[in-house]
């Protein structure tokens, strides 16, 4: 239970960094990267999924009237998600997202050890739900500092998104009607403070190689590969790289390669 307090403390931690560069904006409005969302879209997102997160720790067959509903609309369920709460007023939903963000810490923290919890993808421990929390909170906070054309260093807690990314590879190639390599790679990637993370036999034959920040950015399909210092060695590494993607649902469309060197924001 330690180790999960340790990720929950992070996921807590994530959320207000996040909740530093709103908390003092009057408007959100501004648009994002993804096309058609604003900062508010991007937070109403983050409310509506720890909300689900919340029922998946405590009441798992709300939780699946949910996915009931969303597989209606598999295309739309997660844009209809963010704008059923965009549009309420600023101070409404930054109070319904940090209480939401309390609540699914708590709930997460209670569910006995052991038990897995239904999502929309394969069924987590609390430990990985509080992992994939924080992947979503690290990446949708990316384009609201994008948005408002600020920076922030990379912290220790992108150790969390990189390992879901490495841990969701073969999931990328099932979700892409692809079948995943037999063998595993050797992920090796720079962390923030200069030390290396590492996944897999490092005599594996084909390898992923370069900063954890840039496989975070790939991975959560926040910035092109091609705007990134990542090394792939062997064809199936090369293609992971292409169709990486660490979160829940159908293949999205990443983002488009640019012209300028991507930084971390």
């Amino acid at each position: 239970m330690s180790e999960l307090r340790g990720v929950l403390d992070d996921l807590v931690a994530e959320g207000e960094s996040l909740d530093s560069l709103v908390a003092t904006l009057d408007s959100l409005t501004n648009p994002t990267p993804a096309a058609g969302w604003t900062i508010a879209h991007q937070i109403a997102h983050l409310t509506w999924t720890d909300e689900a997160s919340i029922l998946a720790a405590t009441d798992a067959p709300a939780f699946q009237e949910v996915v009931t509903e969303a597989w209606k609309n598999p295309t739309g369920f997660v844009d209809e998600g963010a704008a059923s709460l965009a549009s309420l007023e600023v101070p409404v939903l930054l109070a319904r997202w940090r209480a939401g963000r309390s609540a699914l810490a708590a709930a997460l923290g209670e569910v006995p050890s052991g038990v897995k919890l239904p999502w929309f993808g394969p069924p987590m421990s609390p430990m990985s739900m509080a992992t994939a929390r924080i992947m979503e909170t690290w990446a949708h906070g990316l384009d609201v500092a994008d948005a408002l054309g600020v920076s922030r260093p990379p912290t220790m807690r992108l150790r969390h998104v990189a390992h879901i990314s490495v841990r969701t590879r073969d999931f990328a190639y099932q979700v892409h009607g692809l079948t995943p390599p037999a063998e595993p790679f050797y992920v090796a990637l720079t962390a923030p403070d200069g030390s290396l993370w590492t996944w897999g036999p490092s005599d594996a034959a084909q390898s992923v190689t370069g900063p954890a920040l840039d496989l975070c950015l790939v991975a959560t399909q926040r910035r092109h590969r091609a705007d990134t210092s990542l090394i792939a060695t062997g064809p199936d590494a090369e293609k992971w790289l292409d169709i990486a993607q660490a979160f829940a649902g159908l293949p999205g469309p990443g983002r488009p390669p640019t012209k300028t060197d991507s930084t971390q924001t």
